[in-house]
């Protein structure tokens, strides 16, 4: 799918190529002991290793190894059974040791992929390694002054680098999420976006269509959502036509993105990897993995959002729509079908999905709390006490729209549905003789509209459904109201023609 631009510009295609850094869910960082532990206070997990001091040894997290081969089976990425860690170098501020310890020639896996689908396109985009690395330190920039906190010094990572086969920022995003998904699926990382933990570097050149060489690349640095993905590979695809069209060169250099201008900035020349200096680590031995370790890590893969989706499909008859919501996030997938086994039957599977899609995850989002734990969605509604207001509505109890309130008061206050609607009397009524007289009460204070609908306006009809419901301020069984309603205006029918 390659992208659109104006008249001059549709000669060009765009090649993106993307590096994605995640953090790994460990509890200390990669080669020593010190906590990793996001939010505390700055440069109070920081020991000697992590700083670099003089005489320091980096020792290998296991758990860390394990997390990313984790990843990389997950990814279809080639184990590779020997690996060796590398120093490189490079100055920044919060760089304590002057050199990162990465992966480069010979890294823990390479060569794999990952399916995506764009608007209703399927692509497979090539992944050219995983390799494992330590993250920097941060820096902090208030007004004119800087701080530098080292507590990320060392943190565990895992640095996914993808072919240049992707063509558009929509391909980029769905890339990203998915890839996302499957990390957080796994427990490999917690891929929160605005602390960092899931992050992404564009590398952006465009070429005349048909041309089979690349064009010269920029990259985009640390961009932390997808929205500003894909604003800034927008932008940086217009912005190299433009300057082609121009008669001018593209620069190789990495540029930084401004949100609020929605524009991207050169922040310094594009390193290459002599630049770095790479050299094999010394204080690490090479890293030898066991066909045993290997085959452990693939039995504990769990499954994947997309086995979900079709399982979803093929097992609940769901549509691809509905797999796509329910899987987009792990909790609540677990969440939906643990609701399906209480449920045992009584309610339609179908049912229970749209409940979850357009309802529980509707007021999650709007009070912001799409991003919690599942944990948190029990507090905020445990899974029997959501299965007991579906109940409520299928049974008839209440209506779906005193559901929806019944739900808002049941994430407020942790209330079962049963009490929040015996406290607020929202039973339906569904008494056929006290429909049957509010009925009669209705179509006798409205004589004209009657008459009307006799005549054969059979629209209003919906009229006086509407102000039996009101009547009875929203209590009244639909079902039954209409059921009772057809009846009266046949009998009223009948009588005019006798």
């Amino acid at each position: 799918m390659n992208s659109v631009h104006s008249t001059d510009s549709g000669q060009f295609e765009s090649v993106i190529g993307l590096e994605v850094h995640s953090q790994l869910l460990t509890k200390t960082k990669m080669f020593c002991t010190c906590p990793n532990i996001f939010g505390i206070e700055p440069n109070s997990a920081v020991c000697p290793v992590c700083l670099g001091l003089p005489g320091a040894l980096p020792v290998i997290n296991f758990e860390g190894i394990k997390l990313a081969v984790k990843a990389a089976l997950a990814l279809n990425i080639d184990i590779n059974k020997r690996s060796v860690f590398v120093r490189k170098n490079y100055f920044y501020p919060d760089l304590p040791k002057g050199y990162q310890i990465s992966q480069y020639l010979e890294p823990v896996s390479s060569g794999g992929y990952l399916d995506i689908k764009v608007e209703g396109v399927e692509k497979r985009v090539e992944i050219n390694r995983l390799h494992i690395e330590e993250d920097a330190g941060k820096l902090i920039h208030v007004e004119n002054e800087s701080y530098v906190d080292l507590n990320r010094a060392g943190t565990p990572l895992i640095e996914i680098v993808s072919e240049p086969n992707i063509n558009s920022s929509g391909e980029a995003v769905a890339y990203l999420k998915e890839l996302r998904n499957i990390l957080v699926y796994l427990g490999v990382s917690d891929g929160n976006m605005e602390e960092g933990s899931f992050r992404c570097d564009a590398n952006v050149s465009v070429r005349k269509k048909g041309d089979p060489g690349l064009g010269t690349r920029t990259e985009v640095k640390n961009v932390n959502s997808f929205k500003f993905v894909e604003k800034a590979i927008n932008y940086e695809i217009e912005r190299q036509i433009d300057v082609i069209l121009d008669g001018g060169k593209v620069i190789q250099e990495t540029r930084l993105y401004d949100s609020k201008e929605d524009l991207t900035r050169p922040m310094r020349g594009k390193e290459e990897a002599h630049d770095y200096r790479y050299f094999e680590e010394p204080d690490l031995p090479p890293l030898i993995l066991t066909d045993k370790f290997i085959s452990e890590i693939k039995g504990s893969i769990t499954e994947l959002p997309t086995a979900k989706r079709e399982r979803y499909a093929t097992e609940y008859l769901l549509t691809e729509y509905d797999g796509g919501v329910l899987t987009q996030d792990k909790e609540i997938a677990l969440y939906f079908e643990d609701l399906i086994e209480i449920n045992e039957g009584r309610v339609e599977i179908k049912k229970i999905a749209n409940w979850v899609i357009n309802d529980l995850l509707s007021e999650l989002k709007t009070r912001d709390k799409m991003k919690v734990r599942k944990e948190r969605v029990i507090d905020l509604v445990k899974i029997e006490n959501f299965l007991g207001l579906i109940l409520e509505v299928e049974t008839g109890n209440i209506n779906k729209n005193t559901g929806k309130t019944v739900l808002a008061e049941m994430l407020l206050s942790g209330k079962k549905a049963g009490e929040i609607i015996k406290e607020k009397n929202l039973a339906q009524v569904s008494d056929e003789k006290g429909i049957g007289d509010i009925i009669n009460h209705v179509l006798e204070e409205n004589p004209k509209e009657l008459t009307d609908l006799i005549s054969g306006k059979d629209k209003l009809f919906g009229f006086f459904v509407g102000a039996v419901m009101k009547k009875t301020k929203g209590k009244a069984n639909p079902k039954k109201v209409n059921e009772i309603l057809k009846r009266s205006i046949a009998e009223k029918i009948k009588g005019c023609r006798e």
